[in-house]
């Protein structure tokens, strides 16, 4: 195991293994699984490792002018309850993330910038770099007016209006337990924090 000291710049400490071939084992509608050799510089030695490939996903934190935040509530089959969450999904190939997830908002909650919105990008993050290579976006909109939504024909939304001072609470109480969304919300207590006097 290599260390380092708090005081040392940050750095990789490990070298990158040296990929080899890939062998697709499964494809779907969402995702591909695939076989991935790879060999070791620091053991000489190769591996097979197991990557899920699919495309990246945005989330969207969306603000009225009075500071409340949209929220939705969907049905996950992954863990069979139904979650608290911000609007998001996946960029489609070829799209922007920003406007992916501009798309997403008015699919899922029907609220679109408003005229003098301010629009921005404020974090990325790696979903789960053990298995995945995909990134997820955080796209943050400050004001936003209402509209009508279209969701994907498989989604059964209901929309909520929160305050944002109320968003860490929903956190520790165990109502917002989605990973992606938590690292979106951390990303905007960090832009925040940077803005304040």
């Amino acid at each position: 195991m290599t260390s380092s000291s708090d005081d040392q710049p940050y750095g990789s400490l490990v070298p990158p293994w040296d990929p080899g071939p890939d062998e697709t084992l499964l494809e779907t509608r969402i995702f591909k699984v695939s076989r991935h050799q790879a060999r070791s510089r620091l053991r000489d030695r190769q591996a097979n490792f197991f990557v899920l490939d699919t495309l990246d996903w945005v989330n969207v934190i969306a603000r009225t002018l009075d500071g409340r935040v949209v929220l939705v509530e969907q049905y996950r089959h992954g863990t069979d309850s139904v979650t608290v969450e911000i609007p998001g999904g996946m960029v489609d190939p070829g799209e922007d993330a920003l406007c992916a997830g501009l798309r997403e908002l008015a699919e899922e909650t029907g609220y679109r910038p408003a005229p003098d919105a301010t629009v921005q990008v404020i974090g990325v993050v790696d979903p789960n770099p053990a298995i995945q290579r995909n990134r997820c976006t955080t796209v943050l909109v400050d004001g936003i007016v209402s509209g009508s939504d279209d969701p994907d024909p498989n989604e059964e939304l209901a929309v909520r209006l929160v305050p944002q001072a109320v968003l860490p609470d929903l956190v520790r109480q165990g109502v917002i337990t989605h990973a992606l969304v938590v690292a979106a919300l951390h990303h905007l207590a960090l832009l925040e924090d940077l803005a304040a006097p």
